[in-house]
């Protein structure tokens, strides 16, 4: 029997992957060379753009074929886009030869839902549960193994669909994250360890007797054995002194961090829900760039957010002139079903969204070519 797997998103969905690979292969999986000889198929989907989900549509689309030459071939959809019930239900109305529709919440349960379906059920389910530390993983980034700290998000981002998809905040037990990295460090094949959460910085908040993030990254530290220790993804909000001065203090840790502003204006900051202002990203970078001096510093930014005008993107560009980021990733604006944002008036046409992002790109570039001829 084999398995093929196709990943859309994240890297918190490259990892989901790897554990479902992990529990396919303790069933006696083994991993096909292309979806025609494989037994079960699983895309692990994405929900931030709709891009993502209309690749998903077509790439099930272009299997029913398959399905037909192959009657035993087992077909899964989960991850976040399916965790919306609407779209899981127009997934199973559009191609009823899908067998298995699942949510985030629910990946743990694959192997069980694949025998139930052996059995001639076919599932949809995205009741919401509880973390399971017992799965085993396929890790498969080379010399990177991820660890997946905590799930879910409380910020709710009024254009972001993760707090829908993904929960509320939980963190994982910190004795069950360093018992899993000192496994992982003893394996000898991992470089590189990189702690995953929607926002690592809020790790321990949503329990009271769990350490701060910043404990918890001094914890890890202490393991022997070399590694490199790295986390993303963070919120400015929650970017404390603390964790600061771990990056700085702790040489396993990356000098690097990854912050996404998302936009440079306070109007536009307020209306995203962000929790904070221009003045107060830029003190936060300020602190960074005097506590860890060689520390590379990469964003996020989103263009074309409803109602911002050219002036407001504008601040944009001179916050990105201004921190002078290692890189930055810039996304246009993308209304997502079931957002506070998609609901806004004032939706800035595609074609001025384009333009801004453009520009964003190119003054990147420029920045960049200024850094690497010493200006």
């Amino acid at each position: 029997m084999k398995y093929f797997i196709v990943t859309y998103g994240c890297q918190m969905n490259v990892h989901e992957s790897e554990k479902i690979a992990g529990i396919l292969e303790k069933m006696g999986y083994a991993l096909a060379d292309t979806r025609e000889e494989a037994d079960v198929i699983v895309f692990n989907t994405c929900a931030i753009r709709e891009g993502a989900e209309d690749r998903v549509f077509g790439n099930v689309g272009n299997l029913k074929k398959l399905k037909k030459k192959k009657k035993d071939l087992i077909i899964i959809v989960c991850g976040c886009m399916t965790q919306k019930s609407q779209t899981a239900q127009k997934l199973l109305n559009t191609f009823p030869f899908v067998d298995i529709v699942i949510g985030t919440f629910n990946l743990s349960k694959i192997g069980y839902y694949i025998e139930a379906v052996k059995k001639g059920r076919q599932l949809e389910i995205f009741d919401e549960g509880e973390i399971d530390e017992s799965l085993p993983y396929k890790r498969t980034s080379g010399e990177n193994a991820w660890v997946n700290i905590m799930q879910g998000c409380n910020n709710f981002c009024t254009y972001c669909i993760v707090p829908y998809v993904r929960g509320r905040e939980k963190s994982r037990k910190h004795e069950n994250i360093l018992q899993e990295i000192k496994e992982i460090v003893k394996e000898g094949k991992y470089k590189k360890i990189t702690l995953l959460g929607q926002n690592v910085n809020s790790y321990g908040k949503d329990n009271k007797d769990e350490i701060s993030f910043s404990e918890l990254l001094r914890e890890i530290c202490k393991i022997d054995g070399d590694f490199t220790l790295s986390f993303m993804t963070s919120h400015p909000k929650d970017l404390t002194d603390d964790v600061i001065d771990a990056v700085a203090e702790e040489d396993k840790i990356e000098k690097y961090i990854h912050l996404p502003a998302q936009s440079g204006n306070d109007r536009i900051l307020k209306l995203m829900n962000r929790s904070y202002t221009r003045e107060k990203y830029l003190s936060i970078i300020k602190k960074i760039r005097e506590k860890i001096p060689n520390c590379r510093i990469t964003s996020d930014f989103i263009v074309g957010f409803p109602t911002e005008s050219e002036d407001e993107f504008n601040d944009t560009m001179s916050l990105v002139a201004e921190v002078k980021y290692d890189s930055i990733f810039a996304f246009m604006y993308s209304p997502r079903e079931g957002t506070v944002a998609s609901k806004m008036d004032g939706q800035i046409d595609e074609s001025v969204k384009k333009t801004r992002v453009n520009k964003l790109l190119k003054l990147e570039k420029q920045l960049q070519k200024e850094r690497i001829n010493g200006n």
